[in-house]
């Protein structure tokens, strides 16, 4: 695989990752907003043939993301140098150095997204609920405080991965100009608190309201 190819599919696997996770918030959401329509929703989905077929792809996708992202990690290390002097972000403070920062942070959010995805497949996955039991298997995850605080922890690794990793993607598909350059680091923010934020505050209404019932 050339070093160019490796690039698109880096940033192709993660804009195909960040489309399933907004397309996944919106159906977790129901649980909170919507309880019996998230488990009508989610006994239709898990019944549709074509799910095993989404699921192969999306697998392929969450390997060859953090592999090919190690891969260039190590790449840039080797090039620049283990001794060599941090480099100065140019962004400024506040979100801007946030933003900068972000990118630095890589392979830990990347390790924390990858710790969570290993529990929450091991706990709703691997051992799939029956239907009508999805949401009960959900409060049931989040009972253990420490699943709870992963989850919160998630979120906000997830946020961190974003700010960074859209425009990273735009810029290495080519799509990153001087004219809509703007544009995308907002969309990039505003993914960051909707997927992130979403994230990491839906486990927290979802106890709560179990535990108001």
């Amino acid at each position: 695989m050339t070093s160019l190819s490796r690039t698109v599919v880096l940033a192709g696997s993660g804009l195909t990752l960040v489309l399933f996770l907004v397309l996944h918030l919106g159906g977790v959401s129901l649980a909170l907003l919507a309880p019996m329509r998230f488990e009508a929703f989610s006994t239709w989905l898990h019944g549709r043939l074509w799910l095993p077929a989404l699921e192969v792809a999306l697998a392929l996708a969450l390997l060859a993301h953090p592999l090919l992202a190690l891969g260039r990690w190590f790449q840039n290390r080797a090039r620049t140098g283990s001794t060599a002097a941090p480099r100065r972000s140019r962004r400024g403070s506040g979100l801007e150095g946030l933003a900068a920062a972000s990118g630095r942070w890589l392979p830990f959010s990347g390790g924390v997204l990858l710790l969570f995805l290993a529990v929450h497949l091991g706990q709703l996955r691997w051992s799939r609920p029956p239907a009508g039991a999805e949401l009960a298997a959900l409060e049931q995850a989040l009972s253990s405080p420490l699943a709870l605080m992963l989850y919160g922890l998630a979120g906000v690794a997830l946020a961190l991965h974003l700010l960074h990793g859209v425009e990273s993607a735009h810029r290495s598909l080519g799509w990153l100009e001087a004219g809509n350059g703007p544009r995308i680091r907002l969309l990039g923010r505003g993914l960051a608190l909707l997927l992130g934020g979403g994230f990491a505050l839906l486990p927290f209404a979802l106890v709560f309201t179990a535990s108001a019932r």
